[in-house]
Parts: C-alpha cells; structure tokens; sequence
C-alpha cells in the first residue's frame, strides 16, 4: 500500500526525497536539461520539469520539503482516549439503540457531540485506522467498532 496506515512519508522519506530534489537542483546549475535529471534520477520527467520551474523561480530553497501534508489531528491525547471508551460503551449508550454497529458517520457525530470537532466519515476513517478501530461500512454485516482482527 502506497501510503499504509494512513501515513504519507515519514520525516526519514521526505528527508531522502529532498535531497533526491536537491541533487536535481545541482545539476540544473551545471545545465544539464530535465530530461536528462529525469533519467539520471530515475524520477518522471514531470516531476523533473516541476521542479525545474521552481527552481528557476526560487532557487533551490523552492525544493525544500514542506514537512508532512494533511491537517494535524483535532483530537487531543485526552480526548483520543475518552474517544475510544464512549465507542466501547457502544452505540445504544449514545442514543442508537436500533442497531448495534458504529459507523463513521455516527463516529463523526459522536465526535462532534463530545468534543466540538466536525470530521468527514473519511475524516473518521482516517483517525480510527491507526489506532486499530474500525467502523462498520454501509455494507459491511453487523459488529461495533473494535479492535481490527478481533
């Protein structure tokens, strides 16, 4: 999976994937045409000519990473834990007592009565996924969110 557990790249890849950029940069300066960077690297000439612009424009300091992409978590440490206690309490001590599965629109809902915090269901997935919870889907057959693998 390109971006497993919902992680991206971590400070150790973006720090390889800049200096990949900077060596891009190096040989812009001695004239050498994106194409050539692209194969030399072994990135797409798209990427090459991107960064090429950038760096026309700005220099190298253009190639710099920009640190982690997303939003950070609306959650604090406390509030990821009350989090997880009200899902294990289950859906019907939250006022869904017709069935008894969570699902990432009522977790988003939970989570805006608890906190103030307005998630997405994708939002949701997002945030339970690395903590190991999930969410029964539209179509997925009853259950609560729990543990994956239980």
């Amino acid at each position: 999976m390109r971006y497993a557990d919902g992680g991206g790249l971590t400070a150790a890849g973006r720090a390889k994937r800049e200096a990949v950029r900077f060596e891009a940069a190096g040989m812009f300066g001695q004239g050498v045409r994106p194409p050539e960077v692209a194969r030399r690297l072994r990135v797409s000439r798209k990427s090459a000519y991107a960064w090429y612009g950038a760096w026309r424009q700005s220099g190298s300091a253009a190639l710099t990473s920009k640190g982690a992409g997303g939003f950070p978590c609306r959650l604090g440490n406390a509030q990821a834990e009350r989090l997880q206690v009200e899902l294990e309490a289950g859906p019907a001590a939250h006022g869904w007592a017709e069935d008894q599965r969570w699902t990432l629109a009522r977790v988003a809902e939970l989570i805006d009565r608890l906190f103030g915090h307005r998630y997405t269901p994708r939002g949701v997935s997002y945030l339970l996924h690395p903590a190991g919870l999930v969410a029964a889907g539209p179509r997925a057959p009853g259950g609560r969110a729990g543990r994956a693998g239980r």
